[in-house]
């Protein structure tokens, strides 16, 4: 359960005289509980990555109202998580959906990455 905060509201709208939470920032929510509820049962050494929401934003959540996330792990198949998420403000639901994970082992995963920035860079294009 978090309090819906100005920074938590779409930039594009913060004019207005009620202002409440983005979705971007509910699925950042969603996406941050579901990591926090499988985090104990991961082996050392392991992290879960985001590769699936299916959410829909039900009713806006003003500032200043607490919103609470619930997630429930439904299905395990090898690395792939999939969770049922429910986001509820102090009044209505405000949203309800899917969200799938995959749990990636930190020593597979830089080699990858760093063989990904590699063959960028040789493809002539220059980081930020």
């Amino acid at each position: 359960t978090v309090t819906v905060t100005d920074d938590m509201t779409p930039a594009h709208l913060r004019h207005e005289p009620i202002r409440v939470l983005s979705t971007p920032d509910m699925i950042r929510l969603i996406e941050q509980t579901a990591i926090q509820a499988v985090q104990p049962g991961l082996a050392p050494g392991q992290a879960t990555v985001g590769t699936r929401v299916d959410v829909a934003h039900l009713a806006a959540t003003p500032v200043g109202m607490a919103v609470t996330i619930t997630v429930e792990l439904t299905e395990i198949d090898r690395r792939r998580l999939g969770f049922r998420v429910e986001v509820r403000d102090e009044l209505d639901e405000a949203g309800r959906g899917t969200h799938e994970r995959f749990i990636v082992d930190g020593a597979q995963r830089l080699p990858r990455l760093q063989d990904k920035m590699n063959r960028w860079r040789a493809a002539g294009a220059k980081p930020s």
